[in-house]
This record gives C-alpha cells, sequence and structure tokens, in this order.
C-alpha cells in the first residue's frame, strides 16, 4: 500500500490554503537578509586578502544564489509579495542577471507543475523520463540524448546546459518574439563578464563571478533532478494521474539541517510546494507540520549513498512500478 492516505485533491489542497498567507514583514526581511548575505558572500569572493578565504567565499556565494534563486522562483509562483511593484522589478532585474528570464521560466516551469509524473506529458520544463519499452524501441541516437540529458556531468555544467542554452539561446532562436528576454539575458550576461574580466581581473571574475554561478547552478541542478528523481517515486498514467498524488508520490522531501534549509529556501520540502505552489517558501515547514498527510514523505538526502541512488534511476518500468537502470531494462527486454 501507498505511505501516503488517498485522500482528495480538492480537500488537501483546502486545508493547505490558510498556509498560503502573505506575511509582509517575514518576506520583506527574507529579501534584504538574502541580498545582505549575497553582498557580504561577493566581497568576500572578490577582495579577501588570502586565497583559500575567497575560495570559501565563491562557495559562500554559490549557497546564496541559491537561495536567492528561490525567492525569484516564489515571487514567479506569486508567493513572495506578488503585488508589489518594487518586488517586480527586482526579481524581473534578477532573472535577466541570472539567466532566468521570467517568460521562459513561466512558461517551463508552470507546464512542470502541472505534469509531474504525468507519463503522457511532454518533458517541457523537467528532465526526460521514458519507459522502459520507449528506451528499447529507442534508436543508438536517441538513446544517446537521452543519457546526455541525464547524465551527472549535465548536471555539473548546468550553467551552461541548463541555464545559458536551455533557459536563454535556444528559446531565443526558436522564437526570438516570445522569448526576446532570453537574448537580452545572454547580451547582458556576455556583458557583464567582459566588464568584470576588464576592469577586476581574471582572479575576481573567476571566484566572484564565474566560480559562484558554476557551483550554484550544480547544485541547483541536481536537486530539481533529485527531487522528482529518486528511489520510491511513482509516474502514473494518465487515468491514474491526480494532482495531489504527483505532489506526495513523486515530489521529494529533502531531509537537511536548518544551515542547508536556509540557504535552499525550503526547496526541501518540496512535496509541500508541489501540492500548493502560493505558500512561501518561509511557511512550507508550518504546513508539514500542521497536516498529518504530508509527514510521511518520499525522502532524499544528499548523503553519498542517496545521491547515487538518485543518479541511478534511469528509466520507468511500468510492469514493475519503478524506476530501473538502463541495463535492467535490457535484460527485462531480453
Amino acid at each position: 500500500m501507498d505511505r501516503t492516505p488517498q485522500i482528495a485533491d480538492k480537500e488537501l489542497l483546502a486545508r493547505t490554503r490558510p498556509f498560503a498567507v502573505q506575511d509582509t514583514a517575514r518576506a520583506g526581511w527574507n529579501i534584504a537578509a538574502t541580498y545582505g548575505a549575497l553582498v557580504a558572500a561577493v566581497a568576500i569572493a572578490a577582495a579577501a586578502p588570502w586565497w583559500p578565504l575567497r575560495i570559501v567565499g565563491l562557495f559562500l556565494e554559490a549557497l546564496v544564489l541559491v537561495r536567492a534563486f528561490i525567492l525569484f522562483h516564489d515571487f514567479m509562483h506569486g508567493a513572495l509579495l506578488p503585488g508589489s511593484r518594487v518586488t517586480r522589478w527586482l526579481f524581473h532585474a534578477q532573472g535577466i542577471l541570472t539567466l532566468t528570464p521570467a517568460r521562459i521560466w513561466n512558461d517551463t516551469h508552470n507546464h512542470h507543475h502541472a505534469n509531474t509524473a504525468r507519463l503522457a506529458a511532454s518533458a517541457a520544463g523537467t528532465f526526460t523520463t521514458w519507459t522502459t519499452d520507449t528506451w528499447n524501441k529507442a534508436s543508438r541516437w536517441q538513446r544517446l540524448a537521452y543519457v546526455v540529458e541525464r547524465h551527472p556531468l549535465t548536471f555539473a555544467t548546468g550553467y551552461f546546459t541548463a541555464f545559458l542554452l536551455s533557459l536563454c539561446v535556444v528559446p531565443f532562436l526558436k522564437n526570438p518574439r516570445r522569448y526576446a528576454s532570453s537574448g537580452l539575458a545572454v547580451l547582458v550576461h556576455l556583458t557583464l563578464s567582459v566588464v568584470v574580466w576588464r576592469v577586476f581581473g581574471p582572479g575576481v571574475y573567476l571566484s566572484a563571478f564565474l566560480g559562484p554561478l558554476v557551483a550554484a547552478y550544480a547544485l541547483g541542478v541536481y536537486l530539481f533532478y533529485s527531487q522528482h528523481n529518486f528511489p520510491d517515486v511513482a509516474i502514473r498514467a494518465e487515468e491514474q494521474w491526480t494532482h495531489a498524488g504527483s505532489a506526495l508520490e513523486a515530489s521529494s522531501y529533502l531531509a537537511c539541517g536548518p544551515v542547508l534549509a536556509w540557504f535552499t529556501g525550503n526547496i526541501g520540502y518540496h512535496h509541500v510546494h508541489h501540492l500548493n505552489p502560493r505558500i512561501p517558501f518561509y511557511r512550507l515547514p508550518e504546513a508539514m507540520a500542521a497536516i498529518p498527510e504530508l509527514q510521511h514523505p518520499r525522502v532524499t538526502t544528499l548523503n553519498v549513498t542517496d545521491v547515487l541512488a538518485c543518479l541511478r534511476q534511469n528509466l520507468w518500468d511500468p510492469e514493475q512500478g519503478r524506476m530501473v537502470r538502463y541495463s535492467e531494462a535490457q535484460v527485462h527486454s531480453a
């Protein structure tokens, strides 16, 4: 039996709505604290007199960039001061500066939320997940493309693969009018790269600009992947798919300490977020603590064994009702 009780989507969603209420003071404090921490981290990464301290600053900046992205992500969901003109300008500018333009982000991420763990849905805004049958029928080139998309090296180079290319270059080339902001993001990014290199030198460029972005996006891409690709994930056919089911059975809870939870903006409470994305990130723990059905999630961690377990989830086997490795699909077919 499933660990989560079977309960109607509307009933469970209704019980989360009290937590989707904005707290202006709390939201404002979180925004100020995040950007304050980012300024401090950039200062350490760029100007610390000792190179090992600059490296510490690099990784600290990367972690704060992940948190800043979660604030942007919440704003795009209408969960962080959506009626404020100031935050609108702030987060739209952040989207351009960090290669996550609002237009392409909304198009792809809203699709992701509406189709998580839906077997027949397109892969826009998420990682492609094939069935074992699709794998066995695919050509070598199709298999190669699938393996490359889900390979750890693709995650590690997420700055280039997921953000610069997938969110900016490709959509702009496909539809320049609709995704003009993606083209603008590339132009601004390249301009900033040249300016930082020429004005502050290659050392600062690597420690306070390129290095933190590469590290932040590598962590971010892996977190996004692992939240929907873990050993006991459940992917459903159209007739079995429900919104609540996709949240509780196909969105994980990242068990981590309070420090990492701060840097990742509570995105580890991903099953709660997918159930109701209007809940502000700072209220996700409250919702989980108050609603019994949310207290028995599918858990992942950043321990090496759990990371490897997530990376080995390659294909969905409908007959076994679980994710399997590539080799298991071939054996099963034989």
